[in-house]
């Protein structure tokens, strides 16, 4: 199955760079991208063009933010399934932040820093990794601040398109200790979708943490989707 693996905000492939050995082990075909984030629609474009790659049906996973570019990308007809790692699923007209303003703030919140142009990024310390990131390993730590990019408002500002997960089938894989996106927010976006639900302990950064559970997720839609197109 041809796979194509969305990061989220701040971030880049390496977000994947567990999970990615154990799919291409399974006989998936990988695609990544590195999203400029810039707006919600130019990461849309950016992901969208990956398709050009691909050779048979795709399965599109996204984590965190990348969850919102998926339901965009998704309604390209080459996709045919969605997997959605701790990540936003926005429906037509929403935004980002809208979601999560909607909801007491996450933890997260204390160390997201505005920059002068209205980006943001997280301002990584030791409070902040043993509030945030307590399950990571020094490497696992490492990984994310080499990421460490900055994102723009439009980004979490940029109304969403009618979202592919109303007519495609969806996995998702919630993380019941996060304290960036809030579990119950993560439930909530995931009962709306009717999506298939798992879940895993700890932090948001599930695909560094729980690699495997990860690629099981992914590798059973793949699976799924496979078998129906």
């Amino acid at each position: 199955m041809d796979i194509v693996l969305v990061h989220g905000a701040g971030g880049r492939p390496t977000t994947w760079s567990a999970v990615a050995p154990l799919l291409t082990a399974l006989g998936h075909r990988l695609f990544t991208v590195t999203n400029p984030m810039t707006s919600l629609s130019d990461d849309v474009t950016n992901t969208a063009a990956a398709l050009a790659e691909t050779t048979g049906p795709v399965l599109l996973a996204g984590h965190s933010y990348g969850g919102a570019v998926i339901s965009n990308v998704g309604r390209d007809p080459r996709v045919k399934g969605l997997v959605y790692i701790a990540a936003f699923g926005p429906d037509e007209g929403e935004t980002v932040n809208e979601i999560v303003e909607r909801y007491e703030p996450a933890e997260i919140s204390k160390y997201m820093r505005r920059g002068p142009n209205g980006e943001w990024k997280s301002e990584p310390s030791e409070e902040f990794w043993a509030e945030i990131g307590s399950d990571l390993s020094a490497e696992q730590r490492a990984v994310v601040e080499a990421e460490g990019r900055k994102a723009e408002n439009l980004i979490f500002t940029e109304p969403s398109g009618p979202p592919a997960w109303r007519t495609l089938p969806s996995w998702y894989l919630v993380a019941d200790d996060d304290r960036t996106l809030r579990p119950e927010i993560q439930n909530d976006m995931a009962t709306r979708m009717k999506a298939t639900v798992e879940h895993v302990p700890g932090s948001h950064y599930t695909t560094l943490v729980w690699p495997r559970r990860v690629a099981d997720v992914i590798h059973t839609a793949a699976v799924a989707v496979g078998a129906d197109s």
